[in-house]
């Protein structure tokens, strides 16, 4: 399927679209989906645009309406007004589950004759993973197959023969190009900012190597518990849920070679190459960790040996990286919600600095992505501090997105993702192939886990992080605060 809406300055799709949201009374669908539909059509991001929500839920179309105004009650991060929520209204229709087939096929050619002209539809499966197979099957059944594309939610499988097994029964239905596995953190604004600091500065990408690059850390801490994905969590853990589907895929953008053009495919071949770069995850490079509590909660199995912790240590062999350690890390319950990817540059061979100048004494020269919503970067480094004698502090160069002006413009993740799926730009979603990668890689792992070690909620997990990591040190907690958004004068 061609990428038609892929043109120079264009940012949405050039056809009017037809959205089946299955899964449309969800978490998701209120929280993200129909506030982001809401804010692209009123925006005059999609030129036309109608919604058929699709759930278990018997409701009407008046039912869903009043579900769709109380999530942007709650969740919208924009105003709404009267006009753009009568406008926004007038889109949305419903066809519960038990009413089949031909009711959803009809609903679809129901929207699509408000249309003039050509148009695409865009199929987002928000439902549990043990319910996509069965949502793309309906809408094959339902006839809405052809200039459609699907989007799905991770996880893409739990192993390398569910994961093959999975891409195979979807391909009886859609076609690769068609599909959309979606990962939020690519999304994120920050994110992209990685390929526009790496490849559109000619000061950083001479040193993006192991000759500069002494390790790196992909840190995704979570304070939150899991409330009602307890059941959901408990089949897959924090690797599954987290590592594959989110903290590789960044691992990816930051270590890729140049690609050919800032194009979907030069794109995804790039991030396929590390995928088959990076060394089997050796489980003597893992720590599992489960907070204390969590085999008292409702749905937990009192002897669960799920993680809801996990930090581990990877290689990517190849001529760029061969013998640089990618550190990871994240878990639920933690001392604090931060994303960042901290990059350690070598230190100098040789100091010249007396002793108790102070250099050394802070660490490796860092260069740190916040991939928050905020969009920050920090360069720290050494410099002298001013006065008699030769003594040096850790200092820091500090950029947020709102020292710019834009941060108004900035679309969210599932916005922002939405769109590049009507555009038919693959850039930020997962393909087959490299999915089915990271599980291989991964199954040393899977076949022989390490056993969890119990943590305190609150902290920054197991004890024995520090032994993983060492001789370097964890970035977080940060050894500074990021510079105030509105710092006072006086």
């Amino acid at each position: 399927m061609s990428t038609e809406g892929i043109v120079q300055g264009r940012v949405g799709p050039r056809y009017p679209h037809l959205v089946v949201l299955v899964g449309a009374t969800g978490d998701l669908s209120r929280r993200k989906l129909l506030p982001g539909l809401f804010h692209l059509a009123g925006s005059g991001f999609i030129p036309g645009c109608r919604i058929i929500g699709v759930s278990l839920d018997e409701l009407d179309a008046e039912g869903f309406r009043a579900l769709a105004r109380s999530a942007l009650n709650e969740f919208s991060t924009r105003p709404v007004t009267e006009e753009a929520w009568a406008t926004f209204a007038a889109s949305l229709d419903y066809v519960p589950l038990n009413a089949g087939n031909s009711a959803l096929k009809e609903a679809a050619e129901r929207a699509e004759r408000t249309f003039s002209g050509e148009s695409r539809r865009l199929h987002y499966l928000s439902v549990p993973p043990s319910a996509a197979l069965s949502a793309a099957r309906m809408l094959g059944e339902a006839g809405l197959i052809e200039r459609s594309r699907v989007v799905m939610e991770k996880p893409f499988g739990t192993d390398l023969a569910s994961s093959v097994a999975l891409n195979a029964s979807l391909h009886e239905v859609f076609s690769e190009q068609q599909i959309f596995r979606i990962d939020h953190f690519l999304g994120k604004e920050p994110a992209q900012n990685i390929l526009a600091f790496r490849f559109g500065n000619g000061l950083f990408e001479p040193i993006w190597n192991r000759n500069f690059i002494d390790h790196v850390q992909i840190d995704v801490p979570e304070t939150l518990g899991l409330g009602t994905r307890v059941g959901f969590y408990e089949t897959v853990g924090a690797f599954r849920d987290m590592v594959v589907t989110h903290l590789f895929q960044i691992l990816a953008f930051m270590a890729m070679e140049p690609p050919t053009s800032l194009e979907p495919t030069p794109i995804s071949e790039e991030k396929n190459k590390v995928f088959r770069s990076m060394l089997p995850i050796a489980p003597s490079n893992v720590v599992r960790g489960q907070y204390i509590g969590y085999r008292a909660e409702a749905g937990v199995h009192p002897e669960s040996d799920t993680e809801t912790f996990i930090a581990l240590k990877c290689f990517i062999d190849n001529w760029r990286w061969a013998g640089v350690p990618f550190y990871m890390r994240t878990g639920k319950r933690l001392a604090e919600g931060q994303r960042i990817i901290s990059i350690a540059f070598r230190e100098p061979p040789k100091s010249m600095f007396p002793p108790g100048s102070g250099v050394g004494s802070q660490g490796p020269d860092h260069l740190t992505f916040d991939l928050a919503d905020a969009s920050k970067m920090s360069l720290s480094f050494y410099g002298k501090r001013p006065g008699p004698g030769m003594r040096l502090d850790k200092l820091s160069l500090q950029f947020a997105m709102h020292d710019t002006g834009y941060a108004g413009q900035v679309l969210e993740a599932y916005e922002r993702l939405i769109l590049d799926a009507m555009r038919g730009d693959r850039t930020l979603f997962t393909a087959a192939e490299g999915i089915e990668q990271l599980w291989e890689k991964s199954m040393p792992l899977l076949d022989a886990p390490p056993p969890v070690r119990m943590y305190t909620p609150g902290t920054w997990g197991p004890n024995v992080i520090h032994s993983l990591i060492a001789p370097h040190a964890w970035r977080l907690p940060f050894e500074r605060a990021w510079r105030d958004q509105n710092p006072t004068t006086g």
